[in-house]
């Protein structure tokens, strides 16, 4: 069965995609009985909070686009269908003739959800996809009302869109809650607009929390099996407090409609990227300038640490405050302001919830300890135009070749540059000229013109520098030698290679 992840959202010009920070409230707590037996009737709280939420329809003017290269068709002259061709190929001066051609206009219509967060000002909140490219966003209200809707701002890493309709005084609005607090196994209500059919409530309970779905790069779902469907995007799912949790966002299904398995944006990720799009119409994220890779146990051994924990620093940003502050490749993050970093996709999410400009302590495993470095972040914003435009100075380096582990190297010199295509972000290192079918090499994927710019947290800058590096690694007793990779155009990586004796 091919079961794919979609967005929740009835949509005529098929909206089907594949698909991320906290307001402190009082922790959630579910009554015994109801989380043994669960909750015999939610009508009272369900009657409560439908009057939040909305239901969000936008329109979008679409103008079809004809083959140019296909001639319009001809009639005589006089036909008494001459008219209807006139006004269906938009000919209207003449025969064949694109000068004259007048384009007919189709709108283009979504369904989704959203829930009022401040009733005094306006505000909305629901998924970016729902209100993405429309020219009119209408917010549609339990009670019958509609009111029009100015999109206040989007996040596309989150999915997140904030709406402003004109207040009046029958706006009811809902609090968010502590989607950390949450547990498996506690009971959630859903609210939304699923297939169009206007609101809808279904209960479920949380079945898994850090959810990562590959939508982005901010993926922490809260996952649900309260029956979420095409529809049910941007609406709120609940705690039985009527504190707003998540925000249903994505299914898994073979279909599109649901299988139990829906995904929901955790408050606690929510609530800041709204803050900063209320006041700022955009997010300005903290911005540490790493490249980042997930520390296996292999990585861990060669390493030397006790466990694979953390994040490994696959490359440093040129500018960037990493760089700045003198973390470095093959560094190992394992605090953050405080905050412990488990696994490597902890850091992202830690990073952009701190604010720009602020300094913080970081604490990484380099060389056999753990070292305290102080970095004032940046905002991701500027950091992403700053990758999109470095460049580098180029550097080479002349030698003999050298073979080990199944590779053979060479000097990284002109003439390898325009073998290997090898891009101006490649900087230094030693290339890799051949790769031997069955080398331990090999089975990690490493292939002719890769680049090798570290073993073991050294650099290598000519192939004798290889030998040196595994000899020096054998005698220090390690089974695996850590290489860091560039591909030809400078992206990083560390591969582990076990050492052949």
């Amino acid at each position: 069965m091919n079961l794919s992840v979609v967005w929740n959202t009835t949509k005529r010009a098929s909206f089907c995609a594949v698909l991320g920070l906290g307001l402190l409230t009082t922790p959630v707590s579910v009554p015994t009985a109801m989380a043994q037996e669960g909750p015999k009737s939610v009508s009272g709280l369900a009657k409560r909070l439908l009057g939040a939420v909305v239901n969000i329809s936008t329109t979008q003017n679409v103008t079809p686009r004809r083959n140019r290269n296909v001639p319009t068709p001809r009639v005589p002259d006089g036909s008494p269908f001459q008219e209807y061709f006139e006004e269906f190929f938009g000919n209207r001066g003449g025969q064949g003739g694109n000068n004259n051609r007048r384009e007919r206009q189709r709108q283009a219509t979504s369904l989704g959800s959203g829930f009022v967060i401040d009733a005094k000002e306006g505000i909305i909140v629901t998924n970016n996809h729902v209100i993405e490219g429309a020219d009119e966003i209408t917010a549609n209200f339990s009670d019958g009302s509609k009111l029009k809707a100015e999109l206040i701002g989007t996040d596309p890493k989150t999915d997140i869109a904030v709406l402003k309709v004109k207040p009046n005084d029958d706006l009811v609005e809902v609090p968010f809650g502590v989607s950390e607090e949450m547990e498996i196994g506690d009971w959630v209500m859903a609210i939304g607009n699923p297939f169009g059919l206007g609101g809808t409530v279904t209960m479920g309970i949380v079945s898994a929390q850090n959810r990562d779905i590959n939508s982005g790069p901010y993926d922490n779902f809260i996952q649900t099996d309260a029956s979420i469907n095409r529809g049910n995007s941007g609406g709120p799912l609940f705690n039985m407090k009527g504190e707003v949790i998540g925000i249903n966002t994505a299914i898994i299904s073979p279909s599109g409609g649901s299988i139990g398995i829906g995904f929901s944006i955790p408050s606690d990720l929510a609530t800041n990227v709204i803050a900063q799009l209320r006041e700022f119409g955009e997010t300005r994220r903290g911005w540490l300038g790493v490249s980042i890779q997930p520390v296996t146990d292999d990585i861990a051994e060669s390493l030397g640490m006790d466990d694979a924990r953390g994040a490994l620093v696959a490359g440093v940003t040129k500018g960037g405050p990493a760089e700045k502050s003198e973390i470095e490749p093959g560094d190992v993050v394992l605090v953050f302001d405080g905050k412990r970093i488990k696994e490597w996709r902890d850091l992202p999410r830690v990073v952009a919830d701190t604010p720009v400009g602020k300094t913080v302590d970081v604490v990484v495993y380099r060389k056999d300890k753990e070292q305290t470095i102080k970095v004032e972040l940046g905002r991701l914003e500027d950091g992403e135009k700053l990758i999109a435009g470095n460049g580098s100075d180029e550097k080479k380096d002349e030698d003999e070749k050298v073979e080990a582990l199944g590779m053979t190297f060479g000097a990284l010199d002109d003439a390898a540059r325009e073998k290997y295509e090898l891009g101006e972000e490649v900087e230094s290192g030693v290339v890799i000229t051949a790769v031997a079918e069955g080398s331990v090499a090999a089975d990690k994927g490493i292939t002719e013109g890769s680049v090798v710019v570290e073993i073991g947290q050294v650099e290598v800058a000519k192939p004798e520098d290889i030998t040196e590096r595994l000899d020096e690694t054998r005698k220090a007793d390690r089974k695996n030698a850590l290489f860091l990779i560039s591909s030809k155009t400078g992206e990083l990586s560390f591969v582990v290679l076990k050492l052949v004796q």
